[in-house]
């Protein structure tokens, strides 16, 4: 059994979440597919807390997530598109947090969304809405997200940003007695495995392929989701490490 499933920006309510791709996630660790300890929730579950926005497959993900709290600890780590999370986290049987240190075999793992460590969403609220705008129209001009990805991957501030966040996330991490960190909120999964303080990314599923990470035994693993093909623990992907990251 897994110590932890790790997924990170869901963003429901979006018109680029992947909820189907969600719900078949949760439905396998239901019913066992996917065994885990726990389910780790790395941020940004809403796209915004306007629920007029979420649509049937979206509340199907939202009922599955209370269902799996009657059996399975379900940790909610609060991303900058949560808003109040506490508002619903009850409803949903979660615990929410800002940050959580998961002990795994001999590993102490500092896990947040990672948004703290972008100052660019506080310092450049317009640029980020337009930058923003424009990533949601090429995924949606290009089915595939290929257009999206690339240009996000040609940014240099998005790549800045996103280094940022590495290096201040396991900073943090080595202060604090950690021995790896774990973030979302830049939408890139990673393993970046050959530093003194590992660093992993967890993706999102609102760009295809959908990521997530699994942990067992202080081991972390990345993992691509596909559907109809069930990735066993353990079976690791193997993901091009970020330019300049």
């Amino acid at each position: 059994m897994l110590d932890a499933v790790i997924l990170s920006d869901l963003h429901l309510g979006s018109d680029n979440c992947q909820a189907k791709l969600v719900g078949e996630m949760l439905d396998r660790i239901d019913r066992g597919q996917v065994a885990t300890r726990q389910l780790i929730l790395n941020g940004d579950v809403f796209d915004s807390m306007d629920f007029r926005r979420l649509k049937r497959s979206h509340w199907n993900v939202l009922s599955q997530i209370r269902k799996l709290s009657d059996r399975l600890e379900i940790i909610w780590l609060c991303g900058n598109h949560d808003g109040s999370a506490e508002i619903i986290s009850h409803l949903l049987g979660v615990e929410v947090r800002d940050d959580y240190v998961l002990e795994s075999g001999k590993e102490r793992i500092l896990i947040l969304h990672g948004h703290i460590f972008d100052a660019f969403l506080d310092n450049h609220p317009i640029l980020t809405w337009f930058a923003d705008s424009i990533y949601w129209a090429l995924q949606w001009i290009d089915r595939s997200h290929y257009l999206a990805k690339v240009a996000k991957k040609g940014s240099k501030t998005f790549l800045r940003c996103a280094k940022k966040i590495e290096d201040r996330s396991t900073a943090l991490a080595k202060r604090l007695g950690c021995t790896m960190a774990i973030c979302g909120h830049t939408h890139v999964a990673c393993a970046h495995r050959d530093q003194p303080v590992p660093y992993f990314n967890s993706g999102c599923w609102t760009e295809l392929p959908c990521h997530y990470l699994t942990v067992k035994d202080g081991v972390v693993e990345l993992h691509k989701y596909e559907p109809g093909k069930l990735v066993e623990a353990g079976e690791p992907i193997a993901v091009p490490e970020m330019a300049g990251a």
